[in-house]
């Protein structure tokens, strides 16, 4: 359960700094065609929850023990705008454990 645990908190993460990615970068364009600027608060937001997101990748890691692709892969989503949102499904399914990797770690029932 601890397992799981380790990928909910992942997949919570992983949706928010999605979203602050893409607030981000359209705050860098306001900041470039307007007078608007709010890259100081949304890159303090979501250096922040890529953090999180760092943090929360490298425990879920050891607790899931997945293969290094399925590890890679989880992080380049991070650094890729949208990628978050991929990642959260991914680890919806996982938390399911409808994910062919989860499957095979589950216990067998006595």
């Amino acid at each position: 359960m601890k397992s799981n645990a380790a990928v909910h908190r992942l997949r919570l993460v992983s949706g928010p700094e999605g979203v602050s990615f893409i607030l981000l970068l359209v705050c860098s364009v306001l900041k470039r065609t307007t007078s608007f600027d709010g890259v100081p608060v949304m890159g303090s937001i979501h250096g922040a929850l890529f953090i999180l997101y760092a943090v929360f990748w490298i425990m879920a890691w050891q607790a899931q023990k997945w293969d290094l692709k399925r590890g890679v892969l989880l992080f380049v989503l991070s650094v890729l705008p949208t990628g978050g949102f991929f990642a959260e499904r991914m680890l919806a399914k996982e938390e399911r454990g409808e994910h062919p990797a989860a499957a095979e770690r589950e216990p067998a029932a006595a």
